[in-house]
């Protein structure tokens, strides 16, 4: 007898897939806490503050001496301040870096555990892919938006149930944000260009105010973080029996 099957013999139905088991837009989610990483963020986020305030005292020893010099004074006295200043500026942008490069790892993951949390409390809820978390801060052009909208989606999805959704706070800190990026810009474009001791106290000038700018986008990103940690550490411990954080 032929071992091939009947011709027109019934091919077996596959069993049903199960109904009402909704698909997670964006995968699996958990909750972690995310106050060990809350804290360390906004602990480095005062380091920032710390450091832009040396570089201040830095950007104002430099533009007193260029002020000394567009006077027209002169002598050893103004040339060891001069250098004086040098030293302070080179010192003061080394801090600025360091503290800066180790504020945005530690951001970075706190604010991709705060997305994941997010999608617990509301898988549906967000409108980027959660790799944005992360990569919406290095495309060009797309980080000046997309942060914030995944930053707004974490926050409505965090907000506490009952409570009325804002987002002052988010708001105010993306637009100096904003801010204190484009007066870096010009700041080091100015002091790179300058050849005159006018163009150094100009620069001097900016970069104070570039300072001061970073100085207001550190404070409220602190307030930033430290309410959403808050938020999601009490919205995990009023959840289910065995979601707390």
């Amino acid at each position: 007898m032929s071992d091939a099957p009947m011709s027109g013999a019934p091919m077996p139905v596959p069993a049903p897939l199960p109904t009402g088991i909704p698909v997670l837009p964006h995968g699996p989610a958990w909750l972690r806490s995310p106050v060990g990483l809350g804290r360390a963020t906004a602990a480095l986020l005062g380091l920032v503050v710390a450091t832009d305030l040396f570089a201040i005292w830095a950007d104002r020893t430099m533009y007193d001496v260029a002020s000394a010099l567009v006077d027209g004074r002169t002598g050893e006295g103004i040339r060891r301040k001069a250098d004086h200043a040098d030293s302070l500026y080179s010192a003061a942008g080394y801090a600025q870096t360091g503290a800066l490069l180790a504020t945005i790892v530690v951001f970075l993951v706190w604010f991709h555990r705060a997305r994941v949390n997010a999608e617990v409390f509301d898988p549906f809820g967000h409108s980027q892919s959660r790799g944005w978390a992360v990569g919406g801060w290095f495309v060009p052009i797309l980080n000046l938006w997309r942060p914030r909208r995944v930053m707004l989606d974490i926050w409505d999805a965090s907000i506490p149930q009952g409570s009325r959704t804002t987002h002052g706070l988010v708001n105010v800190w993306w637009a100096l944000w904003l801010a204190s990026l484009v007066a870096y810009r010009v700041s080091t474009a100015e002091h790179r260009d300058a050849r005159t001791a006018l163009e150094i106290q100009h620069a001097a000038g900016r970069a104070t105010f570039a300072d001061a700018a970073d100085i207001a986008a550190a404070l409220l990103a602190i307030l930033v973080v430290l309410r959403l940690t808050r938020m999601q550490h009490e919205k995990a411990l009023r959840g289910p029996a065995g979601t707390a954080l």
